[in-house]
């Protein structure tokens, strides 16, 4: 048996002197490459996942009979939700998908109660953001802040020789993945793997809160319609939005099922908090179901969704319960961020971003 859960406690994180300026700049260089994609296109665009592959209408059902140390914060009592989901790509410009980086998962849950996070206190939403991958790229803010930086040099930008780069990334990571190596630096820059996101694995990749402990969550396909899809290769080259094609194509037929995970912290130095690009490991502290988003077969993407979900709908991780806290130095940044981000979105595009209530 694993060691029992950790419980929660506020100086599980240390927050360090500098991290109000590196905030400021952090807003500055999302500014800078919102209102660059709003100049060159037209449209305000995401700072970051840019580009929808799916947006979708489904049903969050915690499960019944979790033992305690799952039965926690939203999970403490079984229950069905309506939900919406976004599939996307994380570039902050919406490339070609031949440009085949990770894909993001923002899940939002409507008609949660409960004591709210500062700032939502008038909502009843509960979101939860994932990526490909069991950490996130840099180990704190600092570190994401200078591979921003870079980005916004490119922003709508070279699309071309991204493309062709992705292309060679690609098949060295693929040589990798041969010898059960593939270089998660190399998929963030162009060389991931053009499978099906229906199919993919989605991981929080930092903590939350988790009632009286804290963990962190991932997301697997469950049905046997999304399984099947598991490391299923899209031929990006027929069409520049490949991925969001094959999607349509599936979802039009059937649905499909994924299973929310968590991973709760049992230790510390082998769980960490404020190092955001540590895994923790899975051998002796595996993520165990919670609950399971259901999505009928659907239009997975349309402009009107996208005027609904894209532009009228906003994700992070600090709308929510008190529960489920976001812990660490990526989602303190996220915090004071991700306001700005959405508020300018809004303002460039003359489109308010609300909160759905029902």
């Amino acid at each position: 048996m694993p060691p029992a859960p950790l419980p929660y406690s506020p100086d599980v994180e240390t927050p360090q002197p500098d991290e109000d300026r590196t905030h400021r700049a952090l807003i500055a260089t999302f500014r800078k490459i919102i209102t660059k994609t709003h100049r060159d296109l037209g449209h305000a665009q995401r700072g970051v996942h840019a580009k929808s592959h799916a947006l979708l209408h489904g049903e969050f059902r915690v499960h019944p009979d979790l033992p305690p140390e799952l039965a926690q914060g939203l999970f403490a009592e079984p229950g069905t939700y309506a939900a919406r989901v976004r599939l996307s790509s994380i570039p902050a410009d919406p490339l070609r998908d031949t440009v085949s980086v990770p894909r993001g998962f923002a899940l939002k849950i409507i008609g949660v109660r409960g004591e709210r996070l500062p700032g939502s206190e008038n909502d009843t939403t509960q979101d939860f953001l994932f990526a490909n991958g069991p950490a996130f790229a840099t180990p704190d803010a600092k570190s994401f802040l200078s591979g921003m930086r870079l980005l916004a040099l490119t922003t709508d930008r070279m699309e071309w020789a991204k493309a062709a780069l992705s292309y060679i990334l690609r098949a060295i990571n693929a040589i990798l993945a041969k010898c059960a190596r593939p270089s998660p630096l190399l998929a963030f820059l162009g060389g991931y793997a053009p499978t099906n996101p229906l199919g993919d694995r989605f991981c929080s990749q930092v903590p939350f809160r988790f009632g009286r402990y804290m963990a962190k969550f991932d997301i697997v396909p469950e049905s046997d319609s999304f399984r099947a899809l598991t490391d299923r290769r899209v031929d990006l080259r027929r069409d520049p939005d490949a991925l969001r094609t094959e999607i349509r194509e599936i979802l039009y037929r059937e649905g499909g099922r994924w299973t929310l995970r968590a991973q709760l912290c049992r230790d510390l130095e082998r769980n960490p908090i404020e190092n955001a690009a540590a895994v923790w490991p899975e051998d002796d502290n595996p993520y165990l179901p919670v609950a399971t988003i259901d999505v009928p077969p659907q239009e997975s993407w349309s402009e009107s969704l996208s005027r609904e979900m894209d532009d009228g709908l906003s994700f992070a991780p600090w709308h929510g319960l008190t529960a489920h806290r976001p812990l660490g130095n990526i989602m303190r940044a996220r915090r004071v961020l991700y306001p700005v981000s959405v508020g300018l979105r809004s303002d460039l595009n003359r489109c308010p971003v609300h909160e759905p209530r029902t």
